[in-house]
């Protein structure tokens, strides 16, 4: 039985894995967060992360970390899905479709048959957009509590990065990947602003003597980030925990900010098929609470249409 309802519960199923438990990390260490719940079908390495990561808390916050089952998640106010196969090298996000989407069609249901109307479901195992349809396909919640991490990270890479190109603090881009979180993704240039300055102007007024070099570049550095560190490292997993941790912390505290997470996108700059992917969402208590409307170059509305084709041929070749 699961035991009773805390203000502030997250349950992280896939909790034992590499993300997983990254993730559970890092909420451990957030004020808005009291208790995290691992479930995992390793049970015994997910009683080892529990135990490791209480013996952290002490010198954080004091936050309950415990294993459960599936009914454990129905207590929950926010259920993270890490669970399934890892990317491995030289395999796309989009490669893992089949060998992830039967898990999910097995997992998801038993995960949200009782959760509370209020709680969120937030899918994070790749490929994020299809999978994020799958859950939501199989799940009896509205598109509003089922979201996806989506492309978070990405846009924080891209801010990242023309921070290393300007030397300028990241938190002072204002800059947004939408679309596929994988090669199709978008960077919205148009729109993209430095202390309020738009991009272009702010090359001229420092000098870029080449502003196409530098937008090849910066999204050559974003696109192929994951890839990178996977060949390096075989995974990746503190950038991901911290993205969704920041997604965890807008629900819970009804926080309300601009991300973008993975949602339906239809209706949304011409985009006339079911599909889910991400763009700049208001983000708080209930999972997304509204989809900003914005300008987008030509180029980049079409980039984006062709990001939804990819998605939907992924989505329109399962059987779940």
């Amino acid at each position: 039985m699961s035991k009773r309802r805390r203000q502030g519960t997250v349950a992280v199923v896939g909790g034992a894995g590499a993300v997983g438990s990254t993730t559970a990390f890092a909420l451990a260490d957030s004020r808005l967060v009291d208790e995290v719940v691992l479930v995992d079908i390793d049970d015994e390495r997910a009683v080892g992360e529990a135990m490791d990561l209480s013996h952290a808390t002490p010198f954080t916050t004091p936050t309950d970390v415990r294993t459960g089952g599936y009914e454990d998640c129905w207590d929950a106010d926010v259920v993270i899905v890490t669970a399934g196969a890892s990317q491995a090298p030289d395999e796309t996000r989009l490669d893992l479709l089949d060998r992830n989407a039967g898990i999910f069609a097995d997992t998801i249901p038993e995960v949200t048959e009782g959760l509370d109307d209020d709680a969120v479901l937030l899918v994070v195992t790749n490929p994020v957009d299809v999978l994020t349809q799958v859950a939501w396909s199989v799940s009896d919640l509205p598109a509003s509590r089922v979201i996806g991490s989506g492309t978070v990270l990405d846009t924080a890479r891209f801010r990242h990065a023309l921070g290393q190109e300007f030397d300028l603090d990241p938190a002072d881009i204002g800059a947004y990947v939408i679309g596929e979180h994988g090669d199709s993704e978008v960077l919205v240039w148009s729109g993209a602003n430095v202390g309020g300055v738009p991009f272009e102007q702010y090359c001229a007024q420092t000098g870029v003597d080449d502003v196409d070099a530098l937008r090849t570049r910066v999204g050559d550095e974003v696109r192929n980030a994951a890839y990178e560190i996977i060949d390096r490292k075989g995974r990746t997993n503190y950038g991901v925990a911290r993205s969704v941790a920041t997604i965890v912390e807008r629900i819970l505290g009804d926080g309300r900010g601009i991300l973008t997470v993975s949602t339906p996108a239809s209706g949304h700059h011409a985009i006339d098929r079911e599909v889910f992917l991400s763009l700049p969402c208001v983000v708080g208590g209930g999972g997304v609470r509204d989809v900003l409307e914005f300008d987008l170059s030509p180029a980049e509305r079409d980039a984006l249409a062709d990001s939804a084709a990819v998605i939907r041929r992924s989505i329109d070749r399962l059987s779940v």
